[in-house]
């Protein structure tokens, strides 16, 4: 099973670079983008993802604005080379690796197409690897790297066109790989409980000389199992970029302190203050305001009908939206947010995202069951 990748010298193991190393069905590898306008005026996210062992790649394109939100599907039998990264009208096209890269959409049925272009404005951080166990397995194992630029071009929705401004346009790329909850549940072997608290913030913000980014996942008790915190250098174009990696980039060691009022009735932030903390004693304390909420669920996480993984035919594409006011903001499906935010720090302002994923019960949030609001 050869592929164009292997012709170049990038094997970890003794098989094609085609077939995994590991047989676990939830081996995932996925493209993941984000993009909004630096006033809060509109949010849009990307995904594509290559499930090797389920056969299957599935995209998405996800648009929130004027409290509306519209979102394109599609799923296809995965091809046989990795490098064909399409599924029907949706095609992902690296233009530069760690550079830029294009997406473009084709007229079709859903009334949703595209072309727009990521331009990155920093190297890229490698965010520690992220591994959970359940009583029995792995559920999950992942590696995620992170970099920073601006977006031009343009989507057109619902008879409409909305113009991208690169001056204006913030995201960042997400590049993650490993095992993930993907697909359909297994039902096989002897019944264990798969229920675990999980909670999970994500805070990318660009600065107008550096990019921060901080994440952190906890248990129910307000146990921080994973964090992390860094700093990469903001630069004028691509050529100014040092390198994938950026010798002049930081890494803080600590945990992440935060302090987030809830909407009530939700789980998701009304305001926000959130210190990055380094163990060698440096602190930043960023106060964050949202200004637009984006639901992750237009991208196809904890989607009822379009989740990560499932098998819809060999090329299925759809459509869809809905108003942010119709929906319940305690169910399962709408738990997961990002929410882009205006950010301070002193008399700093940067402009970013808050991703939030609240589920299960939660002392330092303040929650007591699975899918309570706040007070």
């Amino acid at each position: 099973m050869l592929s164009r990748f292997d012709d170049y010298p990038i094997h970890q193991t003794a098989e094609p670079i085609a077939l995994t190393a590991s047989s676990d069905r939830c081996t995932y590898d996925r493209y993941w983008y984000n993009a909004h306008d630096r006033d809060g005026g509109f949010y849009f996210g990307i995904g594509l993802c290559r499930y090797p062992n389920l056969g299957i790649m599935d995209c998405s394109l996800s648009l929130a604005l004027d409290g509306q939100q519209y979102a394109f599907h599609g799923s296809r039998r995965a091809p046989s080379e990795p490098t064909d990264t399409s599924v029907g009208p949706f095609v992902l096209h690296i233009l530069e690796p760690m550079g830029r890269h294009q997406l473009t959409i084709a007229a079709n049925d859903t009334g949703i197409e595209c072309d727009l272009v990521f331009t990155s404005y920093t190297a890229c951080m490698e965010e520690g690897r992220q591994t959970l166990r359940n009583e029995r397995h792995l559920v999950m194992d992942a590696t995620r790297l992170d970099q920073f630029g601006s977006w031009h071009g343009w989507i057109r929705y619902d008879g409409r066109e909305l113009r991208v401004d690169g001056a204006t346009t913030f995201g960042l790329k997400d590049r993650s790989w490993g095992i993930r909850p993907v697909g359909e549940p297994w039902p096989g072997g002897a019944p264990i409980s798969n229920f675990q608290a999980v909670h999970f913030c994500w805070m990318p913000i660009h600065w107008q000389d550096q990019c921060s980014l901080a994440g952190w996942f906890e248990d129910d008790s307000g146990h921080q199992w994973h964090c992390d915190q860094g700093f990469l250098p903001r630069y004028e174009n691509v050529e100014a970029i040092p390198g994938t990696s950026d010798p002049a980039a930081t890494v803080w060691q600590g945990a992440v302190e935060h302090d987030i009022t809830m909407l009530p009735g939700t789980r998701r932030a009304a305001s926000a203050t959130v210190t990055m903390r380094d163990r060698a004693g440096e602190a930043m304390t960023v106060t964050l305001e949202p200004l637009l909420v984006h639901h992750m669920k237009g991208l196809g996480y904890q989607h009822p009908q379009w989740g990560h993984g499932k098998w819809h035919g060999e090329l299925v594409i759809a459509g869809e939206s809905w108003r942010d006011s119709d929906l319940d903001p305690l169910a399962l499906e709408n738990l997961h947010v990002q929410q882009v935010v205006r950010a301070t720090c002193g008399d700093r302002v940067g402009h970013g995202v808050l991703e939030q994923m609240h589920i299960g019960p939660s002392r330092s949030y303040g929650f007591n069951d699975w899918f309570d609001g706040a007070a």
